[in-house]
């Protein structure tokens, strides 16, 4: 992928899989915006690096304006959206209309409001890519967080509905991770049983996202696709 001025905005950059992303998208000489809720060394790590960061709340449609009009004082284009925030919610007993709200407003309500109120930015920049990160749980659904399941399903179809409303200019694609790094928490016995749910049996850590992010930056011709990133989950 050729360096663009314009620079790249991706969401949810202070740990993990954006983190990563993020560093390595620096190292190889892109200009970067990232936004966090909370302040981590992470984001204290990319500020030393050269991007510019955000605190941004995409919990309601006020703070997620707010958010795109505080964008818009920083920059006047875009070489590619990543939309990479996300929460991680259950519903809890006598909360679950509060959490599906939120996981509603942070995995569609922000990339839509967004991608619509940002498109004049990308279109100032050749290529422009707009890139969602789902979840491969989307595939299957989910019994114990159903609502998490149905707004990664939601941003899916915004994929879809992008990728057609933007061409020919805008190309908008998707990623569907599954399994990609454990947490330092996670037990000896849950990272076993978690492993044999995958064909491939391992742990690949960020650096296939990355391969996937740049594969869909650096593509002309891919647009409405969503990648599955799942080590064949969906084999067995």
């Amino acid at each position: 992928m050729s360096v663009s001025v314009a620079p790249i905005l991706i969401t949810g950059a202070s740990q993990r899989i954006g983190l990563y992303c993020a560093e390595r998208l620096l190292d190889d000489g892109h200009s970067l915006i990232v936004t966090y809720r909370s302040e981590r060394e992470g984001i204290k790590r990319l500020r030393q690096l050269g991007a510019l960061a955000l605190q941004a709340d995409f919990s309601s449609e006020t703070s997620i304006l707010a958010f795109i009009e505080q964008l818009k004082m920083h920059t006047d284009s875009l070489r590619a959206i990543v939309h990479n925030a996300s929460d991680w919610l259950i519903e809890t007993p006598g909360e679950e209309a509060a959490a599906f709200q939120r996981l509603f407003s942070v995995h569609m309500l922000a990339p839509y409001l967004i991608n619509l109120h940002c498109q004049d930015l990308l279109a100032r920049s050749t290529p422009a890519d707009i890139i969602h990160i789902s979840d491969d749980v989307a595939r299957t659904g989910s019994a114990k967080r159903p609502a998490y399941c149905a707004s990664k399903a939601g941003m899916d179809s915004l994929t879809l509905s992008f990728a057609a409303r933007f061409a020919p200019h805008i190309k908008v694609n998707g990623i569907a991770p599954a399994l990609i790094m454990f947490n330092p928490e996670d037990d000896a016995d849950y990272r076993r049983k978690t492993l044999k749910k995958s064909a491939l049996g391992i742990e690949p850590g960020p650096l296939v996202i990355y391969q996937s992010l740049r594969y869909l930056l650096d593509n002309p011709y891919v647009t409405g696709t969503t990648m599955t990133v799942n080590g064949g989950r969906h084999l067995k």
